[in-house]
């Protein structure tokens, strides 16, 4: 059983190899069609190719290309109204010779919406008909009886990933627009969630560089095991934890008398007040740090980033 599941991934893996190999103008000319589109993208299939059609515009949505799936046979009774002439079609078939795809294609021939096919079968009705044909033609599908749409619905859905992606940085469409598109749920707080939405700004822990660690073991267990030291700019010099505290204590008898600057980290990692959040915690977890002092565009503190506020904010 489990070598039957591996022969399906390596005979969609291979068939998606063998398209990668094959990509080229047409695709280009697709990117450079979509880029230009200055109404919607109208997505169309039927059967399996409907189901995937539904994600590719689902997709295109997401990342800033507004598109719709339209059922072609819906299409001919009355929602073709929702078509208009800067409309751009991308019509999914791997036959390229569905017949209920032939009425939407002569409407939208009509109309002089301009037509992407993505195709299996490249000397086909729908390929002619199309003003660039994208081929997704695979050996056989990985089906045993080679007719289930397997490895075809696979390449159809890559193919519409890859125009998706490639779109999206054609246009340049960042992070930012990226959370503005997905508000809602954890992705929607990794991506909105700024560092000063959760750091600590009061009673911050900081010190001067001539204070003894005496000063700084009372903030260490007041505030969290991470204490800054500051220069009278509010400029970060380097930090203390508790970590350091130990250290300390396993060399020196009397750690109380001790400068901080000799024992402070002089090369602390910072987080910006204006940076993601989930960036902050990329770094926190990478270095095992719990806790950054946050700076301004002054490179002043303004505040500290604990990870363990960050984890509670759903920042992970």
């Amino acid at each position: 059983m489990v070598e039957r599941g591996r022969r399906v991934f390596r005979m969609e893996r291979e068939a998606l190899e063998d398209i990668e190999r094959s990509l080229g103008a047409p695709f280009a000319a697709a990117i450079d069609m979509l880029a230009a589109c200055e109404g919607r993208v109208i997505v169309a299939g039927v059967g399996k190719s409907g189901l995937i059609g539904r994600k590719i515009a689902a997709t295109l949505t997401s990342t800033g290309t507004p598109a719709t799936f339209l059922h072609p046979v819906d299409s001919v009774h009355g929602d073709l109204g929702l078509v208009g002439p800067s409309d751009v079609a991308i019509l999914i078939s791997k036959s390229g010779e569905t017949d209920e795809l032939f009425p939407l294609l002569e409407q939208l021939r009509r109309l002089g919406v301009r037509i992407i096919a993505i195709i299996g079968a490249h000397d086909s009705t729908l390929s002619r008909h199309a003003d660039v044909a994208l081929d997704t033609w695979v050996n056989e599908e990985a089906c045993p009886h080679d007719l289930a749409p397997t490895s075809s619905t696979t390449a159809a859905l890559v193919m519409g990933d890859a125009l998706a992606v490639t779109l999206l940085e054609r246009k340049g469409f960042g992070r930012d627009d990226f959370a503005r598109l997905h508000p809602g749920g954890s992705l929607g707080k990794r991506l909105l969630t700024r560092v000063c939405d959760v750091m600590v700004r009061e009673e911050l822990p900081v010190l001067e560089a001539g204070a003894l660690m005496r000063e700084a073991i009372v903030l260490l267990a007041k505030r969290r095991g991470t204490v800054a030291i500051v220069n009278d700019a509010s400029q970060v010099m380097g930090v203390v934890t508790a970590g350091d505290l130990t250290r300390l204590m396993e060399r020196e008898g009397d750690v109380f008398a001790v400068p901080v600057d000799r024992v402070m980290n002089r090369q602390p990692k910072v987080a910006r007040a204006d940076e993601l959040a989930s960036a902050a915690v990329f770094r926190m977890e990478k270095f095992g740090i719990m806790a950054m002092p946050v700076l301004d565009g002054d490179d002043r503190m303004v505040g500290i980033v604990h990870l363990h506020d960050l984890m509670r904010a759903g920042i992970s």
